[in-house]
């Protein structure tokens, strides 16, 4: 009997130690919740042309936006940007893309993600939930009046690009996606990540990758841009920074072999992008209403 409680007293301890370092490689890994600052002014327009909105997503959660009409809505239906952050980031931090948009006739439409500004919570947020929001967004454009349904665009940035591209490989209800700093391999992004925190590969990292693997339920080579880009049908735009320090520069090139329907525009930024996009504001612009030109 002693043995037996010993025995049982071990797999009980070893349980608890396992289940520590699950909880430890979630909340290690976990976003931090940036809170948005000024987001009446975040965007570069009047206040009242931004309008905030709450979505419904999948698990009961909401998220919150904010809704950016052009003048033109009021006479017809206009086409429509979704827009969707990074991770760690906000939709207030993506405002330098709206004031572009805007002026060209396009309703943008930017989104904070579960676990991400001031949309609802959840026990972790991962690529493919940043993809499930990303079709509660486009649900909800589907819905306004203001919009063509037939025109609509994403634009993402780092993962939030990551996830417009795994949802345009499954859903042909895209007329084109701007993804600006993607990786091509989130299993690549989270090595380089672990290596700036120091986390041992060898000893704890490969443990890492497999638990958050199975957390997301699914495999990174399933969602990774490299793989996913092949099956995105609609035109697709990568924007990437030479001075890219969290994905290097060759992520970008190694993708755009992995596409037909994709170009690269490589800019004089790092992997925020916000400024940088000034200068190819009208490069941007061009290639979505050249997407959203008829179908023949």
């Amino acid at each position: 009997m002693p043995l037996i409680l010993g025995a049982a007293a071990t797999l009980g301890g070893v349980w608890a130690l396992r289940r520590l370092i699950h909880v430890g490689i979630l909340r290690g890994l976990r976003a931090p919740r940036v809170p948005h600052a000024h987001v009446s002014n975040a965007f570069g327009l009047a206040p009242d042309r931004v309008q905030q909105v709450h979505m419904p997503t999948a698990g009961g959660k909401r998220l919150v936006g904010w809704w950016v009409l052009p003048p033109q809505a009021s006479e017809r239906p206009v086409p429509a940007v979704l827009v969707m952050h990074g991770w760690g980031s906000n939709a207030a931090m993506m405002g330098p893309v709206v004031p572009p948009l805007h002026e060209a006739g396009f309703a943008v439409l930017l989104g904070d993600a579960r676990c991400h500004g001031h949309s609802d919570d959840e026990s972790f947020t991962s690529m493919p939930r940043f993809a499930e929001d990303i079709a509660s967004g486009l649900a909800w454009l589907r819905r306004q009046p203001n919009v063509d349904v037939q025109r609509l665009a994403l634009l993402g940035h780092s993962v939030g690009a990551a996830a417009a591209l795994l949802h345009a490989a499954h859903h042909d209800d895209v007329r084109a996606v701007v993804s600006l700093s993607a990786f091509a391999h989130p299993a690549e992004a989270m090595r380089r990540f672990m290596a700036e925190k120091r986390i041992p590969h060898a000893l704890l990292g490969w443990y890492a990758l497999r638990h958050v693997q199975r957390v997301i339920g699914t495999t990174f080579d399933k969602i990774a841009p490299l793989n996913t880009l092949a099956a995105v049908r609609c035109p697709t735009l990568l924007v990437h920074g030479i001075g890219d320090r969290t994905v290097p520069v060759e992520d970008a090139r190694r993708l755009l072999t992995a596409s037909r329907h994709a170009r690269l525009l490589l800019v004089d930024g790092d992997h925020d992008l916000r400024h940088a996009l000034a200068p190819h504001a009208e490069t941007l612009v061009a290639f979505l209403h050249t997407a959203f030109e008829p179908r023949s």
